[in-house]
C-alpha cells in the first residue's frame, strides 16, 4: 500500500474553550504554524487517546503536530499549472 501525500505542520493550543452546554464537548483552538494568518486557528474537540488507551485532554500552550493527509487520486503533481 503506499502512503498518502501529506504535511505536518507545527501548531500551540492557544485556548481550552469550556462548552456552553454541558453536553457539548470541550474544544481546544489550535494555532497552525505556516497557515495564513486569518485561517491558522482550527477548534477541534479536546478529547485524545494515550498510548494505553485511556482518555486525555490537551493543555493550554502545548506544542502539536498537525497533519493533512489525501488519497493519492485527490493529488496532482506540483509543477501542473492549474486548469
Amino acid at each position: 500500500m503506499t502512503e498518502k501525500p501529506s504535511v505536518t505542520l507545527p501548531g500551540i493550543v492557544e485556548r481550552i474553550i469550556k462548552p456552553a452546554e454541558p453536553t457539548e464537548p470541550e474544544k481546544a483552538q489550535i494555532a497552525i504554524g505556516g497557515a495564513d494568518d486569518l485561517y491558522r486557528e482550527i477548534r477541534i474537540e479536546n478529547s485524545l487517546t494515550d498510548e494505553n488507551g485511556d482518555a486525555v485532554r490537551l493543555k493550554k500552550g502545548t506544542e502539536v503536530e498537525v497533519t493533512v493527509q489525501a488519497d493519492p487520486e485527490a493529488t496532482s503533481p506540483a509543477n501542473l499549472e492549474e486548469r
